[in-house]
């Protein structure tokens, strides 16, 4: 069997110097070239690159940022005062409302101070069908809505989902509303969201009412900080249209208050 000498005692040539070098100190280059270890160059990183992907285009199951609409929330227990005139207190810690909101008041199960419920939730119906177009909308009885404001008419479609409309109207003679704006949608918290989608309503649909934050209640609380105080909120005041009979603190338990148009 044939044998290679170790080379103790041969000298190599250098492919890179030329010089001569002891035959058993020489190493091969990453590029097949022969030279002493103190010539030997390692394989500069950027000649041969990490393979990389392509940058990603989009996400698979994106969930693209949203506005999400506001929701009910519960009222404390007996929520509403009455003072025997159309200012109406409603207790609502930490709300953080702001004036010219529009609230929508639900599950109210005890008058107060004469206020019927109804009243209150301002409820009723839609007197006669209506077009996507219709200015003007007949309500069953609309004596204690406001002059002006906004309404929600409730519809679920053929899949079962709600499509309620929000409308703004300028005035109201008796239960007739005038000046509807369709498809509209009401401030709350400051902010006015996404407008709803006019559309046709039947006779008898569901109608719901708003109030407009009058006014704030208020109290300055000292601190153990700077600033010294902060101001916390307690309530707000809406205006009826018929004033209470009386003074009276009521409502029930688990009143709720929230937009008048909660859509998901």
């Amino acid at each position: 069997m044939t044998s290679f000498s170790q080379g103790k005692f041969a000298l190599a040539i250098s492919d890179r110097s030329g010089m001569a070098f002891p035959y058993n100190e020489m190493v091969r280059e990453w590029n097949g070239a022969l030279v002493h270890i103190s010539e030997y160059e390692p394989k500069q990183p950027q000649l041969q690159p990490k393979p990389t992907n392509a940058d990603p285009q989009a996400l698979q199951r994106a969930r693209p940022a949203r506005t999400e609409f506001p929701t009910e929330d519960f009222l404390p227990e007996n929520p509403f005062v009455t003072t025997s005139d159309t200012n109406l207190k409603i207790n609502f810690p930490n709300g953080e409302l702001q004036i010219n909101d529009q609230v929508r008041l639900r599950n109210i199960t005890v008058p107060v101070g004469g206020v019927a419920v109804s009243t209150l939730q301002l409820s009723t119906t839609l007197n006669g069908d209506i077009t996507a177009t219709a200015d003007s909308i007949v309500l069953t009885d609309g004596s204690q809505f406001p002059t002006s404001g906004f309404i929600v008419i409730e519809k679920v479609n053929s899949d079962g989902i709600y499509v309620d409309e929000t409308i703004k109207y300028t005035g109201r003679t008796t239960n007739t509303l005038t000046g509807c704006i369709r498809g509209t949608s009401a401030p709350y918290r400051g902010v006015t969201f996404e407008n709803t989608t006019a559309g046709t309503h039947t006779s008898g649909a569901k109608i719901f009412g708003s109030y407009k934050v009058a006014s704030l209640n208020t109290t300055q609380v000292e601190g153990t900080g700077q600033p010294k105080f902060s101001t916390r909120f307690d309530g707000l005041n809406v205006t009826l249209v018929s004033a209470a009979t009386s003074s009276e603190t009521g409502g029930g338990f688990q009143c709720t208050i929230g937009p008048v148009n909660d859509r998901a």
